[in-house]
């Protein structure tokens, strides 16, 4: 994975060369990539996920890329629910979260690969989008807690474990971030305000949170289940 960025006009873009460079070329990719018209104008949209932003399933060639837009939640998006204040491109929460799924990829752990965010400066605010390739054949645990087996809840936690055991932070660990694969693996996503820290009360208050998530989703006693495979020392 190679990051570099480029701006076009107000929007700075932030991408792997890897993907979406050619050899001896510039990235093949626009601003106008991270928009739903974008890719609605093709008829390349797959679908599209719940939640505030709305993420679009979109394809490229071979490609099968997920594009989040940030929007706010809460009052203040009554006033923007797409613009942040502007403290600087690198303090951005695109480029924050590209840059971390970037190092959370490096070392190893499952998460979607980044392909690319952009983010429009406009002087005291900007927006931003992110996208990532779509992991194949995955639903939310959210969606399989009615099925899941002792087995994987506890796979649930060695994953939570190794995570944490690198330093992550996941502000908004819950049932929906959390993904089964085919094979039962566990994958992590939405890395948005999410940080790398040293060991401390953040490690136990992750795992309430997902407990609050697993009690919503009608599985309350799940967390306990859970915490044996986070026991685990991977």
């Amino acid at each position: 994975m190679r990051l570099a960025t480029f701006q076009t006009g107000q929007a700075f873009i932030l991408y792997d060369a890897d993907i979406l460079c050619d050899a001896g070329q510039g990235p093949q990719i626009g601003a106008d990539w991270f928009t739903p018209t974008f890719w609605r104008s093709r008829d390349a949209v797959l679908g599209e996920a719940p939640g505030r932003g709305a993420s679009l399933f979109v394809t490229h060639g071979d490609e099968r890329w997920a594009l989040r837009p940030y929007r706010r939640g809460g009052l203040i998006a009554r006033l923007s629910d797409a613009r942040y204040a502007w403290t600087g491109l690198e303090r951005t929460r695109a480029f924050r979260e590209m840059r971390l799924t970037a190092e959370l990829k490096r070392r190893g752990l499952p998460v979607p690969t980044p392909v690319a965010a952009a983010v429009w400066h406009h002087t005291l605010s900007y927006e931003a989008a992110l996208i990532t390739r779509l992991i194949p054949d995955v639903t939310a645990l959210a969606e399989r807690l009615p099925t899941a087996t002792p087995a994987l809840l506890r796979r649930v936690g060695h994953t939570v474990r190794r995570f944490h055991d690198a330093g992550l932070d996941h502000v908004d660990l819950n049932a929906r971030n959390l993904l089964v694969d085919a094979d039962d693996g566990i994958w992590l996503i939405d890395f948005d305000r999410c940080r790398l820290r040293t060991p401390g009360r953040w490690q136990e208050a992750n795992l309430e949170r997902l407990g609050r998530s697993l009690a919503k989703f009608g599985a309350p006693q799940a967390l306990q289940t859970v915490r044996q495979g986070y026991a685990v020392s991977p």
